[in-house]
């Protein structure tokens, strides 16, 4: 049974709403229903955000931290594989990942370890801050958090650094998982038959550096003109922060793309 959820519906599985000037015209057909791709994360301990980081929830404003993690709050958590992982496909590994990513949908760009980390007015801030630090994330804590809150596999967080991950921690604890580099493709039209759903595509900005990624929506995500999707946080674009967007032709400048879910068992 094929699910088509327009942005409207599916702001029911984010913690927020979407600015109220911005209406997405992009659609998302999962083939399994939400209550079983991220139904712990709706109802269950999982889905608690002030379990999101890896100290307790009374000491996220400790002040004695403040020197200590500064403008990026507390670090996050390593989440354990979700119940009955080992007998899931692959395909509902990568549509797990996306429908966990819509819960942050309308949260806005930050540097940020943790999405709901809201630090007091006194504390130390971003110099390049144009947001309020409330619910906030940037590009690579954004796919860091997807996978480690939908999965149990934890990458790196810093952009650079995990666009050269051969191997990520998890699922779970004292575990690693192999990490493909996928080569990307020669022309526009074959991304969408190289990347899967749950692709990390890592784009590079005009000094030739790596600078973003995002998330891979692939064949369950729809937009009007028939432009394939990425889930990503950005301060660059209107509206900013965490939401679909179409991957235009000669706008994403690709770099890499990084598989951390495998084809098969």
């Amino acid at each position: 049974m094929k699910l088509v959820l327009p942005l409207a519906i599916v702001a029911l599985l984010s913690s927020v709403l979407t600015a109220a000037d911005y209406q997405s015209p992009y659609k998302l057909e999962f083939t399994y229903p939400v209550e079983e791709l991220i139904g712990d994360l709706l109802k269950g301990p999982r889905g608690d955000w002030k379990d999101e980081a890896s100290v307790p929830y009374r000491d996220w404003y400790d002040a004695a931290n403040q020197q200590r993690w500064g403008k990026w709050g507390p670090a996050a958590k390593h989440f354990n594989a979700p119940a009955g992982l080992a007998t899931k496909s692959p395909e509902w590994s990568r549509q797990r990942i996306i429908a966990t990513g819509l819960r942050f949908v309308g949260y806005s760009y930050q540097h940020h370890h943790v999405p709901n980390w809201a630090p007091p007015a006194d504390w130390p801030k971003d110099e390049k801050q144009t947001t309020p630090v409330v619910k906030c994330l940037d590009c690579s804590n954004f796919t860091a958090l997807v996978y480690n809150l939908a999965l149990g596999i934890k990458p790196t967080g810093d952009v650079q650094d995990q666009s050269l991950l051969t191997a990520a921690p998890g699922p779970g604890a004292g575990r690693t998982i192999p990490v493909q580099r996928i080569e990307i493709p020669a022309r526009y039209e074959d991304f969408e038959k190289t990347l899967l759903t749950g692709d990390l595509l890592f784009v590079k900005s005009n000094k030739g550096e790596v600078s973003h990624v995002v998330l891979w929506v692939g064949k369950i995500g729809h937009s009007p003109d028939g432009l394939p999707l990425i889930l990503d946080s950005t301060g660059n674009e209107i509206p900013d922060g965490i939401h679909l967007r179409p991957f235009k032709r000669g706008f994403w400048y690709a770099s890499k793309a990084l598989r951390i879910i495998p084809e098969g068992k």
